[in-house]
């Protein structure tokens, strides 16, 4: 868009902040207690209450059936197709037999119909949150806590049922979680993890899902590791026992693999050709079932399959509180990403679609998910981007599709779940690795904040490498701390600046950037790029005397040691002419031997009168002038004294970026104005946000020596006034 050339002129009055006040009429904004309205009781706002909590209520009466029910039903039964292979797949990811993937797909999808925001997420089990629940249920019910004493095998069933007690318990606490920090409105926490944060976590738990898997696609026996560098010890097992791969399901997965990309392919090809994009998932699934129930895979070959999956649906079962506290760190760690992932894609389709996202309410709808979810023996759930973009894409509107998709899992739990018994392992390992392309592609990120930004980079890494050799909940700390720390760290070292005039404007711009703009001859103005607050305070006034090309500090020094030598010189002078008038005190007076007794008496006495006289007249010069001298010594200039002056009279302050100040701050600005009218520069401010002022005030920042005179609504309102009202010692010079 070309500007056009228009200038504009504005004739005002210059403004300090007292004018400014009185001119705009300023008065402090009344506080407004919010928390008042929560304690009002009336029907307008108990349905705005009931609303806000249970949105479907708002939006189910609305619902155009004729426009959108149809692409909500496809969507849906899209969406459960999908869900089916990934449910079973996750579930294996998670640690837990494969029905309770099922479980997962159903009572927490249809939770969030009732209680979520978000038209278009799809609400379920994803990878990130199954690895996470994983490695939670194999550190705390390891295969060999349950080795059997005679045979040393595993007993599977009595280590999935304590993996199932975990794994639900974990979920009932995720739970509580967010359902309490969504009522309290944190919804806010989320945004501590950053996107750089978030991508670089989730491409280190692809990473982990990945190797996670290996052991479904050799059909190996592994060591469950735990803690840091865990994923390290497994691929050096792996690697190590690699010599007793099953061929079978090493073939079974390169198949399985081979087709899902395929299918994959074709669907991006022929996307606007087809109604709905062709299930490869299900067809695959499907059709590894009946080639291993045909060909006896399992004993012919020795390739593991899913087992026995119960028809019917489990009666609720009430969580383990003694595990609370075990598992209260994890299950905090899981909350947030989980929300993370979801309120990032929900924010994503909101914006596409023109509607808004409540983030509290999200908080509690995924909660809730998880927490009736628990009870039903479910492991926590999130929301899966490939389903939400399927979901989407096939026409789904509103939560209708996922209500729909959850009665299809409903109907396959109940009725054709126990069908897929003979599916082997290595074609759900394979179905989770091939999903994990778009997380793994994330890895692409480094290349764009390279040439975009490399401190987004850093925290990329960071959070990259602490999760690959920490394990998710380390990891997950580690990263936020290094992103609030390196917050921290940027506000410690903003960029600083002197500021001239661009010509024939009230503009002003560094000038180590505008070749154009010109410093005011006499007033330096000085602009930081970050608040001033405890930790960069001190910074702040040494970049401020470095760049204004004035060692303050050292000029000050000189200057008061120069004083005291005079103050020295005085005191010496004082005492000098104390002496002589002690001195001409006690001088005897000259006696006429030729005179009578009287004459001697009367000339004694009149000498020792005048001596005291003059004497007293002495002592009267000394302290006259000892006042006189003092005060020289205390208007001495530093040219008087002989010190070099300041090339500038005036400072401006450009405060524009300050959001806040606090004690140090205020203390800071006090110790500027002091050692510049040290050396003879007077300071102004400029700019101050109205809450910034009304701060000051609070602080008793303003006194005699600093007075709202001294701040001014703009830089060029303080540059004008400091070219009109020289300093004394200046207007001489001049």
């Amino acid at each position: 868009m070309e500007l056009r050339r228009r200038d504009y002129h504005v004739e005002r009055p210059l403004l300090n902040q007292e004018q400014l006040e009185e001119l705009g009429h300023w008065g402090s904004a009344t506080g407004t207690r919010q928390w008042r309205t929560w304690f009002q009781c009336s029907r307008a706002r108990a349905r705005a209450l009931l609303l806000q909590h249970l949105p479907i209520l708002a939006w189910l009466p609305q619902y155009p059936v004729r426009d959108w029910l149809l692409g909500d039903l496809l969507s849906g039964l899209s969406v459960a197709i999908m869900q089916l292979p990934q449910g079973l797949a996750y579930a294996l990811l998670a640690g837990l037999p494969p029905v309770f993937g099922l479980y997962s797909s159903f009572y927490p999808v249809f939770i969030y119909f009732l209680f979520g925001t978000s038209r278009h997420i799809s609400v379920g089990t994803f990878a990130v949150m199954s690895v996470m629940v994983g490695s939670v249920t194999e550190s705390l019910a390891p295969d060999e806590a349950f080795l059997e004493a005679l045979n040393s095998t595993v007993n599977k069933e009595a280590r999935d049922n304590e993996r199932v007690r975990l794994a639900s318990t974990l979920s009932v606490l995720v739970g509580l979680f967010q359902v309490g920090l969504g009522l309290v409105h944190f919804g806010f926490v989320v945004t501590y993890l950053s996107e750089p944060l978030v991508r670089g976590y989730t491409t280190a738990a692809a990473v982990q899902v990945f190797v996670s898997q290996l052991k479904y696609v050799f059909g190996l026996q592994l060591s469950s590791f735990s803690g840091p560098l865990s994923l390290i010890y497994t691929v050096l097992e792996v690697c190590w026992k690699l010599p007793q791969s099953v061929v079978g399901a090493v073939v079974t997965a390169f198949v399985t693999g081979v087709v899902l990309v395929v299918v994959k392919l074709l669907n991006d090809k022929l996307r606007r050709h087809l109604p709905l994009p062709l299930p490869g998932e299900l067809l695959t699934l499907i059709g590894a079932t009946g080639i291993s129930y045909s060909a006896g895979l399992k004993h012919r070959f020795g390739v593991d399959v899913v087992g026995p999956i119960p028809a019917g649906l489990v009666p609720p079962v009430a969580p383990s509180p003694q595990l609370f506290a075990k598992l209260v760190g994890n299950a905090f760690a899981i909350a947030v990403v989980g929300f993370a992932i979801a309120i990032s894609l929900g924010k994503i389709f909101a914006l596409r679609h023109g509607y808004r996202v409540d983030s509290n309410q999200e908080l509690v709808a995924l909660g809730l998910s998880n927490l009736i979810g628990g009870i039903f023996q479910c492991f926590p759930v999130s929301c899966s981007m490939s389903r939400s973009l399927v979901q989407e894409s096939t026409g789904g509107n509103t939560q209708v599709a996922g209500a729909t998709a959850s009665l299809f899992i409903l109907i396959i739990i109940i009725k054709v779940g126990e069908l897929f018994q003979e599916l082997p392992k290595a074609v759900l390992a394979a179905i989770i690795i091939v999903n994990l392309k778009g997380m793994l592609m994330q890895l692409a990120d480094i290349r764009a904040l390279w040439k975009a930004n490399r401190v987004d980079l850093l925290i990329w890494l960071v959070t990259f490498v602490a999760t690959i050799l920490l394990n998710l909940d380390l990891g997950l700390a580690v990263a936020i701390a290094f992103s609030l720390l390196l917050v921290v760290v940027r506000t410690q070292l903003p960029h600083y600046s002197i500021l001239g005039q661009v010509p024939d404007t009230d503009i002003y711009r560094d000038v180590a950037e505008y070749s154009e703009a010109r410093e005011v001859p006499g007033v330096k103005v000085f602009r930081s790029s970050a608040t001033m607050y405890f930790a960069n305070a001190e910074l702040y006034s040494d970049a401020l005397k470095q760049r204004c090309g004035v060692d303050v500090d050292h000029l000050i020094s000189q200057k008061k040691k120069l004083l005291k030598k005079q103050e020295l010189k005085l005191k010496q002078r004082q005492k000098e002419l104390r002496k002589q008038a002690a001195a001409s005190k006690g001088t005897p007076a000259s006696i006429d031997v030729n005179a009578s007794d009287g004459n001697i008496k009367s000339n004694t006495v009149e000498g020792f009168k005048a001596e005291q006289v003059s004497t007293e007249n002495e002592l009267q010069k000394i302290a006259a002038g000892g006042q006189e001298d003092a005060k020289a010594a205390a208007v001495c200039t530093l040219r008087a004294l002989g010190l070099p002056q300041p090339d500038f009279h005036s400072l401006v302050l450009d405060l524009s970026t300050l959001s806040y100040v606090d004690t140090v701050c205020l203390k800071s600005l006090k110790n500027i104005f002091r050692d510049f009218r040290e050396i003879e520069v007077e300071v102004y401010m400029a700019a101050c946000h109205t809450p910034v002022v009304t701060q000051l005030e609070a602080g008793h920042f303003f006194d005699a020596s600093i007075t709202k005179q001294h701040l001014f609504a703009s830089v060029h309102d303080a540059v004008v006034f400091a070219l009109q009202h020289l300093p004394s010692n200046q207007v001489t010079k001049l």
